[in-house]
């Protein structure tokens, strides 16, 4: 399998990393010189000399749906995996565009969540209250976190779009979003232009009552799932390791890389029921523009 992996940034670093760790001949496009085997500046010669079956996106949020329109204009067919958010606001694409997009939600891939889903498989949801925070200049602390995309609203940063992966997980778990509300900005002192702070409450199809926090400002960080049906209460702390039902916890080990890869594995085998879809990624968007209409109008929006 031949990949190329578009943007060297830290997730792009590891997308290529674990690309050749699983065999892949990997090929990496960045404008800047950087200390890999085979790497281009400008991404038309990549496509015409690496020849690749799998694309991943890893730059900018804001450049995703530029980059997806460079690979149709190119005339390329075949699979990209595009780093989450799908892009930094709703676009469209041309039909028949000859891509399979899938977005690179790999929490869905993450055993303590994998357990979750099946525990609740038959059982009635009550409530579900999820929470993930950490402050910002701690994710990069190798880096200025003022000059990160993240503390850019116009680059596609902020803690909505950043800490996304609650939004789809929510939306995987619990069947979908019919209407919410929400409060959220910029709440704290750091030096960035971007939302540091949103609390979301949803009805989803297979909820009555789903509430979310996330934040930049959590130290030293936490992110967090408390899911209460109609037989059980269960509780995953995912920095920790631990799953817990009805006041029983259980470690469940996770590697670092463990979502990566498998996320990774599910595209090169194409098992395509659990990988977040172009649809799925799109409505994730949906619900971050129906947040941020919640917040500026002070009201409930409907999922039309």
């Amino acid at each position: 399998m031949k990949a190329l992996v578009i943007g060297f940034g830290s997730i792009g670093q590891r997308h290529a990393r674990l690309l050749q760790a699983m065999q892949a001949d990997t090929a990496v496009v960045s404008g800047r010189d950087i200390d890999f085997p085979v790497a281009y500046r400008e991404l038309d010669e990549a496509l015409a000399q690496v020849k690749p079956a799998y694309i991943v996106i890893a730059n900018k949020s804001s450049e995703h749906h530029g980059t997806l329109l460079r690979l149709i204009k190119a005339g390329w067919h075949g699979t990209v995996l595009v780093e989450k958010p799908l892009y930094h606001e709703m676009k469209p694409l041309p039909d028949n565009h000859g891509l399979r997009i899938v977005v690179a939600y790999n929490l869905r891939f993450h055993p303590l969540l994998q357990k979750l889903r099946a525990e609740i498989q038959h059982e009635r949801l009550l409530s579900v209250t999820a929470y993930a925070g950490q402050y910002l200049p701690d994710w990069r602390p190798q880096r200025d976190y003022r000059l990160s995309y993240s503390s850019s609203r116009d680059e596609g940063g902020g803690v909505l779009r950043d800490l996304s992966h609650e939004l789809d997980y929510l939306n995987w778990l619990c069947g979908g979003w019919r209407r919410l509300t929400a409060l959220g900005g910029r709440f704290s002192s750091l030096e960035i232009t971007s939302d540091d702070t949103c609390g979301i409450l949803m009805e989803t199809v297979g909820c009555p009552l789903v509430t979310l926090q996330i934040n930049y400002t959590d130290r030293p960080g936490r992110r967090e799932l408390l899911a209460v049906t109609d037989r059980h209460t269960y509780k995953i702390d995912f920095s920790q390791g631990l799953f817990t039902r009805d006041g029983t916890s259980e470690p469940v080990a996770t590697e670092r890389d463990e979502t990566y890869v498998a996320q990774h594995a599910a595209v090169l085998h194409r098992q395509w029921d659990i990988l977040c879809s172009l649809q799925e990624g799109q409505d994730v968007l949906r619900i971050i523009e129906a947040v941020e209409r919640s917040i500026k109008n002070r009201e409930w929006v409907n999922n039309e």
